[in-house]
């Protein structure tokens, strides 16, 4: 009797999928240094069969190095890719599982990409598009027997949007980067190069914020104030913008003042709503510095480790169909929150409040209820976030109290602010994560007479604006509608990868990247604009709702990038003698890291030998001073040297995960503690035993 093949998204979840089907036990099939699953349900044989992601990508049908490319098919991701060897395995076994089934039902994510990767393998292996489709947010046993027993029909138009999105965006950035490649290879060079129907528009913010800054001229300004009581008070006016009215006031102040009014007002500070991807990956980096990609890395595994809800999801909305009452109650049999969730339980408060975003694909990041395991020191901190977010949700509102107190010296009227809690209510549920300004004035009356210590006039400054950082550009760019939640952490880690952007917490754009921008801006303005990638946006909404087909987008598409690419062509020598030019200088200076400490004449410079990249004084063979490079990184300097030894300060920067900063000398002493902290997986020094 045939059985039925269920396509998971990846191994992890193949595993929890067959554990939840299985009437007794889980067989595990090795096969090609990969595995399938088998389970008996009642008569029926399930084949649960992880993918590792996409097994299929986009590959050019003619070879060769040109543009534009307008034919492309779908290929097994192992030949497209060397990075996608490992997936070969994965693919034969789904073939080989395949044959022996008569059923198919698709169990990958809920989204445009997990529909796509379902799909791909339902035409390209099975050879079908017939099949059931599981939809689930938490990979916990009660809910997937529930999506297996009463599956939906294969969400095509997902699957189809999914396809139409990959095409465009494969179109669009092959030809462009291409065209960016032959514009600086004409010029005379080689350099691996990218700009796609996202990526330009987000260099084009980063790239105006740094113009911004570099344009901006600071504007003097003056403020008066009093102290009393040890309490600050401000000049009503704040800022002053001509030094003589500031200087006018100061001399019609004197220091017997006397209160003119108190006042004091309590107000509510209602709970925060439930985490979307979005607010999740912006307090991560506030609360823990974790970058977006980290963020969504670690949040995948806790997904993967069933204790925490999908976290692809733009939505802030918790549907009672969760049983959110059930997953209060498995929160308090947890040590770590049994008082708060046993608060909640008490008061039978199991209504959340909730945001106005909203997900038709899943609900907002939360909690299973289901206990977790050993966890790495990220994941657990991550998990607390998510958890005490949650339980905040359904807390009371806190109640806060305002004062301003008014105080006349002589003419002049100054005041302060302070503002206290009353009653905790939520702010007692996401602790240490919520940070209120507590600070209480003096009991003044209204009426008094008062002294001041002190009055006194600053000068000061406007600052410019400040720059990005990573979470708040991936926040940027959802408001923009650019990009999707899946795919903005990794955009932005394109800008660093290319070399478009440098530093962690403030996002600089470095000298190449800005002449990339501003090469494009000159030859090619429409693809670093906002405009063009919302038209595509709302073309793949159509074909997600069946208002247009996937041909039609597509074609629209490729009429659209090839006008621009002509535009492009027209002066792409241009563009390569702007790009090599700013290359060479780019070159230059990143190459060098500092002095060297040793002979104090060479600087300590950028090599690569047969073995990989390593640091060395540029007066070889005088002086044959070396250092050695992280492997796997990509090297920054910062232009700082270490206090401690003298050696150049370097920034250490991997994919997906928080830049750290070290000295050259692997025998300094800021380096005295590495080793004794180890990550969970990695096993290799935290960010911040990597500091110096």
């Amino acid at each position: 009797m045939a059985g039925t093949l269920v396509i998971a998204e990846k191994p992890q979840a193949a595993q929890r999928i067959a554990a939840a089907l299985a009437d007794d036990g889980v067989k595990q099939v090795k096969k090609r240094g990969a595995y399938w699953l088998e389970a008996k349900r009642g008569e029926e044989t399930i084949y649960v069969v992880p993918a590792v992601g996409h097994l299929f990508g986009l590959k050019a049908k003619e070879k060769g190095g040109g543009y534009p490319v307008w034919d492309v098919e779908w290929k097994p991701s192992w030949e497209t890719s060397k990075y996608s060897e490992f997936s070969k395995k994965y693919l034969q076994n789904l073939e080989e599982v395949a044959k022996k089934a008569s059923r198919f039902v698709v169990a990958t994510d809920w989204d445009l990409e997990g529909s796509l990767i379902g799909f791909n393998i339902l035409r390209f292996v099975c050879n079908t598009v017939s099949s059931q489709r599981m939809k689930f947010s938490t990979l916990t046993a009660d809910e997937l027997r529930d999506a297996f027993l009463n599956p939906l029909e294969m969400d095509r138009t997902n699957a189809l949007a999914g396809e139409t999105r990959h095409v465009l965006d494969w179109l669009w950035g092959i030809n462009f980067s291409r065209a960016l490649m032959h514009a600086i290879k004409s010029a005379g060079a080689f350099r691996i190069m990218s700009i796609g129907r996202v990526q330009g528009p987000v260099l084009a913010l980063l790239a105006q914020r740094e113009k911004e800054i570099a344009a901006f001229t600071p504007v003097p300004f003056w403020q008066l104030f009093a102290l009393v009581d040890g309490t600050r008070f401000l000049h009503v006016q704040k800022d002053f913008w001509k030094k003589e009215e500031a200087e006018q006031a100061l001399a019609a102040c004197k220091k017997q003042g006397t209160v003119k009014s108190v006042t004091r007002k309590k107000y509510q500070q209602q709970p925060p709503t439930p985490y979307d991807l979005t607010t999740l990956q912006v307090d991560a980096y506030r609360c823990f510095g974790f970058v977006p990609a980290q963020t969504m890395k670690i949040a995948q595994s806790l997904y993967e480790a069933a204790v925490i809800s999908y976290p692809r999801t733009a939505s802030q909305k918790l549907p009672e169909k969760l049983n959110l009452k059930k997953i209060i109650q498995s929160l308090e049999k947890n040590p770590a929150y049994s008082e708060l969730a046993g608060q909640l339980v008490k008061g039978k408060r199991f209504k959340p409040r909730e945001g106005s975003k909203e997900d038709e694909a899943h609900p907002a990041i939360h909690p299973t209820g289901q206990k977790p395991g050993k966890m790495g020191d990220q994941e657990a901190k991550l998990y607390d976030l998510v958890t005490k977010r949650f339980l905040a949700c359904f807390a009371d509102a806190a109640t806060r109290e305002s004062q301003r107190v008014e105080m006349m010296f002589g003419t002049q009227l100054f005041f302060a602010t302070g503002s206290v809690t009353v009653e905790e209510g939520w702010l007692k549920f996401f602790q240490p994560y919520v940070k209120t300004e507590e600070s209480e004035l003096p009991q003044f009356t209204e009426g008094e007479k008062a002294v001041a210590e002190k009055i006194w006039m600053e000068d000061k400054q406007t600052q410019p604006p400040s720059r990005y950082s990573p979470a708040s550009i991936v926040k940027e760019m959802e408001e923009r509608g650019l990009g999707t939640k899946a795919t903005r952490a990794e955009i932005v880690e394109t800008l660093y990868s290319r070399d478009y952007i440098t530093d962690n917490r403030s996002m600089k754009v470095t000298d190449f990247g800005m002449a990339v921008h501003d090469a494009l801006m000159n030859s090619c303005p429409d693809i670093m604009g906002e405009e063009l990638t919302h038209s595509i946006e709302k073309e793949l909404e159509a074909v997600q709702e069946s208002k247009k087909t996937e041909e039609e987008v597509i074609a629209s598409g490729r009429g659209v990038l090839g006008a621009l690419l002509e535009k492009f062509k027209e002066r792409e020598k241009e563009v390569g003698a702007v790009l090599l030019k700013q290359l060479n200088v780019t070159q230059r200076k990143a190459s060098i890291l500092g002095k060297c400490v040793k002979c104090g004449e060479g600087d300590i410079v950028i090599k690569k030998s047969k073995f990989g990249y390593f640091a060395a004084c540029n007066k070889y063979p005088a002086c044959k001073t070396t250092y050695p490079f992280p492997h796997n990184a990509s090297i920054i300097a910062t232009g700082k040297a270490c206090e401690k030894c003298g050696t150049p300060v370097i920034t250490v920067r991997r994919a997906g995960r928080r830049p750290f900063r070290m000295c050259l000398d692997t025998r300094c002493e800021t380096k005295a503690n590495w080793g004794k902290k180890k990550t969970e997986k990695e096993g290799e020094k935290t960010e911040e035993e990597g500091s110096a």
